[in-house]
């Protein structure tokens, strides 16, 4: 396909969705307020207004100040940094405060004014990779040593300036002079510590291979969209002004944008998503969240995108019964009635003081038609939902929800639909053990990460006062950080209730989750976490991180060894064996919340950590919803003698990225599968099939005793880097 294989299709006809089109339009129409705080674009002109009304110079530099940090939103560094520099000119050195804070909006911009030059004009595999080496080092350093010294000079005046300390040591690492070059007073030492030697680095090749694009934070699905066996790729992006991207799968170690001719390239906006087949009818169909964070800007309508099955996708949310406007990124597909129709559960976001937003649960009529009865069902959660999640924790054959919060509330509701087929739920938070922490969390899932059969809780924290980088600074220090930032995993007692059991599976880490998922990367059967760290600051640069699950019992970081702790904005995470050569890689949605933020999405392939073998296991429910969403699978096999069994239940996976409906399951050093047992919960029954080799991709169909077994071609992702290594990002731009 030549170089940079991403190729940017002309536009065909335009689909009969301009209602949905006109209605987001007017919405970002709407949403262009000086009062709302992600749209600088419009704050822009206000401070040049109040900067001409200015009548003294106190008021002049507060708002200069103001105007730097807005200019850097919308990624004019250099006008930032010029107004910056002449501000602190002005300000008197008795104006401590002041003067430190346009110091520190001067350093930030140096800092991205490096960024911009070295990782996203010139873009590696390695730009940004913490601890940062070889060609993540930038060539042009005049940004970072601009920053260096402004650093230096605030932490002279103020050795206590933890935010400050952090940034100083990351500024030495992007011009390679960590540590030797580090004053010592201001050094962290460790940060380029390995944190495992068995562990194979990956190696990003998302701009090799044609999925480097650049936007602002969003979401991502890796599934078939097609049905051709071959992964593909679906992004968004919450700019109501940035357009979706939808990547086919070549099956030949490339990728073709689609988005055009998939009548993806109308629909903008959107910070999640996530995948099912609502209509039974065999393709996979998207579900956009919009407006999450915005408050009473962000009342932005979702989109269900029906999968037309010839590659094209329509809007159908109006006639759908979908249409509503609520602030949300998050949202779970469970079949809550059993009916055979799969069903949707919104978290929606409440501010306190705000308008109510309560969370929705649309019931499938079965006809393409939903109807919402959240309050009948007594799930209408008001709160500032962040994260929600669906599975039958208590294995009573109906899905659960647990819900997660930064209104610190961990919400978990029992499904209690009766004989009736009425949708009811009944919060046992506190019965379940859930209620004993009110701190602030973000992204969710059920898994079963000891494999004893029954689903856990993970949630992460995010709960901060200061900078992500202050508190990176406190762990670099080998200092408390509190309860900021922490994982909570909630290991399932089989009695109704759940135990928190993060310190002792060595969940001590600061992470600051926001888009995450999880995986198995080494095929021993264990799942595996990724977690995309920040918030909206730009001084909150800190490391994504990778978790390995060590037989059920603990996780261990390997983040610095398998070479993934992107320090930008990490957002939609999705886990999938996208080169078909048996083991998982790595998708995620980089970019933070504003243009001046946006970022090079990244594809980290997995080099293969060990000899563990795998099979894939792909369900279609008659009876059950076709996507089998919620369908149980136990996979038993012998390794080194010893029978095992792993466990998993049919779902995308986190609830910030969708990882592929298939599941990749590893079976450790077993050459092949002794049995599989697949849970059909609408049907209620239990199909068994015995002996597939190692390495096989099937296909089980509810209700028929025949396997089918599909045969992928393996694409090599790396040589295709090593051919396009030196690519540049621009050319792979949608």
């Amino acid at each position: 396909m030549g170089a940079c294989v991403l190729m940017c299709i002309p536009a065909c006809k335009e689909s009969a969705d301009h209602g949905m089109v006109s209605l987001i339009a007017a919405v970002d129409r709407q949403s262009y307020n000086n009062n709302n705080p992600f749209c600088p674009e419009a704050r822009l002109p206000y401070f040049d207004s109040l900067l001409r009304a200015a009548s003294n110079e106190s008021d002049s530099n507060f708002i200069q100040y103001s105007l730097a940090r807005t200019l850097l939103e919308v990624g004019d560094e250099e006008k930032a940094m010029q107004i910056s520099e002449a501000l602190v000119l002005r300000i008197p050195r008795y104006e401590l405060t002041h003067r430190q804070a346009v110091l520190k909006n001067l350093a930030i911009a140096c800092l991205r004014m490096g960024e911009r030059t070295n990782c996203v004009k010139s873009h590696s595999g390695e730009s940004c990779v913490f601890p940062i080496a070889g060609r993540g080092i930038h060539a042009d350093k005049a940004g970072s040593r601009r920053a260096i010294a402004i650093y230096e000079q605030l932490l002279s005046e103020d050795p206590t300036d933890l935010e400050s300390r952090w940034l100083l040591n990351l500024a030495y690492m992007t011009i390679g002079e960590y540590p030797r070059g580090v004053p010592s007073p201001q050094l962290i030492r460790g940060l380029d510590t390995d944190t495992a030697s068995d562990v194979k680095p990956f190696m990003d090749v998302a701009g090799a291979v044609g999925l480097n694009v650049n936007n602002m934070a969003g979401g991502s699905i890796i599934d078939d969209f097609d049905n051709d066996g071959y992964l593909d790729i679906v992004s968004s992006c919450w700019g109501l002004n940035q357009q979706m991207h939808y990547c086919r799968n070549n099956s030949n170690g490339s990728f073709s944008d689609v988005t055009a001719t998939s009548g993806l390239q109308r629909f903008t906006g959107g910070l999640n998503l996530v995948q099912a087949d609502y209509n039974n009818d065999g393709y996979k169909d998207i579900f956009v969240l919009r407006g999450a964070w915005k408050g009473k800007f962000g009342k932005e309508p979702n989109s269900l995108l029906r999968n037309n099955g010839d590659g094209t996708f329509t809007d159908v949310t109006r006639e759908s019964g979908l249409l509503s406007f609520h602030p949300t990124q998050t949202a779970t597909w469970a079949d809550f009635n059993q009916d055979g129709w799969l069903d949707l559960f919104i978290g929606n976001e409440t501010s306190e003081g705000d308008e109510q937003h309560p969370c929705e649960l649309y019931i499938n009529d079965g006809n393409g038609h939903f109807t919402e009865q959240a309050a009948a069902a007594n799930c209408s959660v008001i709160a500032f939902v962040k994260g929600v999640t669906s599975g039958d924790y208590d294995k009573d054959g109906w899905p659960d929800i647990f819900v997660s919060s930064l209104n610190g509330r961990k919400i978990l509701l029992k499904n209690t639909t009766g004989r009736d087929g009425r949708v009811k739920f009944s919060d046992v938070s506190e019965k379940a053990g859930l209620t004993q922490n009110l701190t602030r969390t973000f992204p969710t899932w059920f898994f079963d990460y000891d494999n004893d059969g029954w689903l856990d809780i993970l949630v992460s924290g995010y709960e901060f006062e200061q900078s992500l980088a202050f508190y990176a600074a406190l762990e670099g220090l080998g200092r408390d950080p509190g309860p900021s930032g922490k994982l909570f995993l909630f290991r399932n007692k089989r009695d109704g209730s759940f135990e928190e059991v993060s310190q002792q599976a060595g969940l001590h880490r600061l992470v600051f989750a926001m888009g995450s998922n999880f995986g198995d990367i080494d095929n021993d059967g264990y799942l595996d976490m990724y977690f995309g760290t920040g918030n909206p600051l730009y001084q909150s640069l800190v490391p994504n991180k990778l978790f390995r699950n060590i037989q059920g019992h603990s996780f261990q970081d390997i983040t610095t060894a398998a070479r993934v702790g992107n320090l930008q904005k990490g957002h939609g995470v999705s886990f999938a064996d996208l080169d078909n050569d048996g083991d998982q890689d790595i998708y995620i949605e980089m970019g933070g919340a504003f243009a001046g933020d946006a970022y090079q999405n990244s594809l980290y392939l997995n080099p293969g950590q060990n000899a563990n073998r795998w099979i894939d296991i792909t369900l279609e429910g008659t009876t059950t919803n076709r996507s089998a969403i919620g369908a149980g699978i136990k996979v038993s096999f012998r390794e080194n003698g010893i029978l095992r069994s792993v466990y998993r239940e049919v779902n995308s996976g986190g609830s910030f990225g969708a990882n592929p409906l298939r599941q990749h399951i590893g079976i450790g050093q077993a050459t092949q599968v002794e049995k599989v047992e697949i849970n059909w919960p609408a049907s209620h029954t239990v199909q068994v099939f015995d002996k597939i080799e190692a390495g096989a991709h099937v296909i089980v169909q509810e209700g028929n005793a025949t396997l089918t077994r599909r045969t992928l071609r393996k694409a090599d992702f790396a040589i295709a880097a090593d051919k396009l290594l030196g690519c540049s990002p621009a050319s792979a731009q949608h």
